[in-house]
């Protein structure tokens, strides 16, 4: 993908916004699109897809605005900018290694090993805990539990919703990765972020962000309007699940990274880069978006 120059007008068309159909993107969204805040000027096209498909089109520059994995981010820094505002991250809520009962942990780094995605932050983090590049095989993330369970692999890293089912398919916990990194680095895990073409001027970019963050709000603030709309892509999960999902993924964070999501996402590229895991890089990792680091904003 060549670099994208920047200063580029886009007031005069609509801007191609893409997030993942989990529920913690849509309770995210669910105001923007549908226009329940005030956009102004600014016009958007959305696609919904699974987050490794979003990674994928994001390298080919399919869209203006995506939720992206973070390792994803880290390999398209030079053409996309990371927002402040509708990031995953948090405690307690990183990808597990699942397998069967009596897996033997011993001989983990000589197994393939099933992952929601070659450029997902749970491969990423797989890697670092190896010390290695993992002998990974990337499949959709809703089929990784049936998978293992089928005996096409013995262990697979889960995500989303997952961390709350995988016992529903005879699996137990292995490795809680998210656990890992938090005791390793004692930051939050970051998982994925909002990213901006970097050809979009810093007024509209700024506009974005702003109504990103507002979404969030009202989402906060009119908990089950959303329902129906989190519902349409939620798949087969229950009310019960939803909500766990949506309560541990969307948090103060997502309004806005402050000073200990950025540092928590800047350890995850130092890390990687000194695993090459990503390649090096010079271009600033967020966008300048003129939004103040520090989080001053409370639910």
């Amino acid at each position: 993908m060549p670099k994208i120059v920047t200063g580029i007008n886009y007031m005069d068309k609509k801007l191609k916004l893409a997030y993942s159909t989990c529920p913690n993107d849509t309770f995210i969204f669910y105001a923007l699109a549908h226009n329940v805040i005030d956009c102004g000027e600014l016009k958007f096209e959305i696609k919904l897809a699974d987050v490794e498909t979003l990674n994928q089109h994001a390298r080919a520059g399919v869209y203006d605005i995506s939720k992206l994995s973070f390792a994803a981010i880290g390999h398209l820094v030079e053409e996309y900018g990371l927002l402040r505002s509708g990031a995953a991250l948090g405690r307690g809520c990183g990808p597990l290694l699942v397998a069967k009962p009596g897996f033997d942990i011993e001989k983990l780094s000589s197994k393939k090993i099933a992952v929601p995605g070659m450029w997902t932050t749970a491969c990423m983090l797989l890697g670092l805990y190896l010390s290695k590049n993992p002998e990974a095989v990337p499949m959709p993330f809703e089929q990784i539990m049936p998978a293992i369970q089928n005996d096409k692999y013995e262990c697979g890293v889960i995500i989303h919703e997952g961390r709350f089912t995988y016992e529903e398919y005879g699996l137990v916990r292995i490795i809680d990765l998210g656990e890992w990194w938090e005791e390793k680095t004692s930051l939050p895990v970051p998982l994925g972020g909002i990213v901006v073409r970097r050809d979009i001027t810093s007024s509209i970019t700024r506009r974005i962000e702003d109504l990103i963050r507002s979404s969030v709000e009202y989402s906060f603030n009119h908990r089950n309007e959303a329902d129906d709309y989190i519902k349409r892509y939620a798949q087969e999960m229950s009310p019960e699940v939803i909500r766990q999902h949506i309560d541990l993924y969307v948090n103060d964070f997502t309004l806005s990274l402050g000073k200990e999501g950025e540092q928590a996402v800047n350890t995850l590229f130092r890390m990687a880069r000194d695993s090459k895991m990503l390649p090096e890089s010079n271009s600033p990792l967020f966008i300048n978006s003129g939004i103040n680091p520090s989080r001053d904003t409370a639910r």
